[in-house]
């Protein structure tokens, strides 16, 4: 972990998209032939209580162990791909930057970050993304899951999810029980998120973004009952419809990469593009929150509002405000990158400028489930 940073905590979390049974979609934009994970945090969370979350979590020490290389490859990169240097005028997100080696660890950022996204993912949802002794899974299509017969049994299974809650250094302890590896290499880099300065409560992360692709369901997922209140596969057009009707909430960034899946109807085309296009990297985005008088903006870099020099520690106390609406700002503007927020449930993506790093904008669906692009 890096211990200097001051004002956020180092977070991973993970995007896990599986195959969907055979029914139709019950929402448009049409059909699709997977669902994503989502859990719901318990109302007693100090952070987002009650929200719809990918599984992940906050970086342990654990997960940066240097015990994990009797398991793995060998490292810098434990066989996962290097990824190409950023485009000129851009640089990696420093969450993936930082000397490990000089913080104590031999582990780099991408893998210590994929094996906390899998230990969350455990935690959380019961589920486990492991491969049988210590390389990359065979083939190139969505991980299989690990075969029935060397699962745990359930007991079994339970009291170790209890185990690595209370200890994470448990989780490794647990891929040796099962002569297994984390399956670091089925987690592709997707986006990196930091928490807006200003966010009630205080509380700010560094997030690295993976998504997994898994050929159908993981045979045991159930939620915890602390951290975790219900569990909940659906499709991103249905989460977002869900959203719509108020039967579940989310936060903008959730929001964002939902709509970012609505580009794929097929989990192997997802599959394909996320392999491809993580060795690209990709770029960290700050939220710098806009507000507006019935309102509030969510500006992301490349908009002609966002700030030149944000403030991303939030020591110079900068506040973006105006007497203006929402819909005055929108009309009067013509470059965006933006999250517009009505209220909790009322939000829209706007973007029309060019993805980075081969990546995908999303699609511009609002809570309301309409389309923007005909707008833009």
């Amino acid at each position: 972990m890096n211990s200097r940073l001051r004002h956020w905590r180092e977070a991973a979390t993970l995007l896990l998209a599986a195959g969907r049974p055979g029914r139709p979609p019950r929402s448009p934009p049409g059909p699709l032939d997977y669902e994503l994970l989502l859990l719901r945090r318990s109302p007693r969370s100090g952070f987002m209580p009650g929200a719809y979350v990918f599984p992940g979590g906050l970086v342990e020490a654990a997960d940066f162990s240097a015990e994990w290389l009797g398991l793995l490859p060998a490292p810098p990169l434990c066989g996962l791909g290097p990824v190409k240097p950023p485009p000129p005028g851009s640089s990696r997100a420093p969450l993936f930057t930082t000397d490990r080696a000089r913080l104590g660890s031999p582990l780099p950022g991408e893998v210590a970050f994929r094996i906390c996204a899998i230990r969350e993912t455990f935690e959380e949802a019961g589920v486990l993304l492991l491969v049988p002794g210590s390389g990359p899974a065979a083939g190139g299509g969505p991980a299989p899951p690990l075969p029935a017969e060397r699962w745990p049994p359930a007991a079994e299974l339970r009291e170790w999810r209890r185990r690595v809650r209370q200890d994470p250094s448990c989780f490794l302890q647990l891929c040796r029980r099962l002569g297994c590896a984390p399956d670091i290499w089925a987690l592709q880099e997707w986006s990196n998120w930091l928490t807006p300065v200003g966010r009630a409560g205080g509380r700010r992360y560094d997030t690295a973004f993976y998504l997994c692709c898994l050929q159908q369901r993981p045979p045991h997922a159930s939620q915890d009952d602390q951290e975790v209140t219900a569990l909940l596969w659906s499709s991103p057009p249905e989460a977002i419809e869900r959203f719509k009707s108020q039967e579940i909430w989310f936060a903008p960034p959730q929001f964002y990469e939902l709509c970012r899946l609505c580009n794929f109807s097929l989990l192997h085309e997802l599959h394909q593009f996320s392999s491809d296009r993580a060795l690209e990297g990709c770029e960290r985005w700050m939220p710098v929150i806009l507000t507006a008088s019935d309102g509030y903006i969510q500006l992301l870099p490349g908009d002609e509002l966002y700030p030149e020099d944000p403030d991303y520690t939030g020591e110079k106390k900068v506040i973006m405000s105006t007497d203006k609406k929402v819909e005055d700002l929108m009309k009067e503007g013509s470059v965006f990158h933006r999250i517009v927020i009505k209220n909790i449930n009322n939000l829209a993506v706007y973007v029309n400028i060019q993805a980075k790093y081969k990546h995908k904008n999303p699609v511009m669906l609002d809570s309301h489930c309409s389309n923007h692009n005909s707008r833009l």
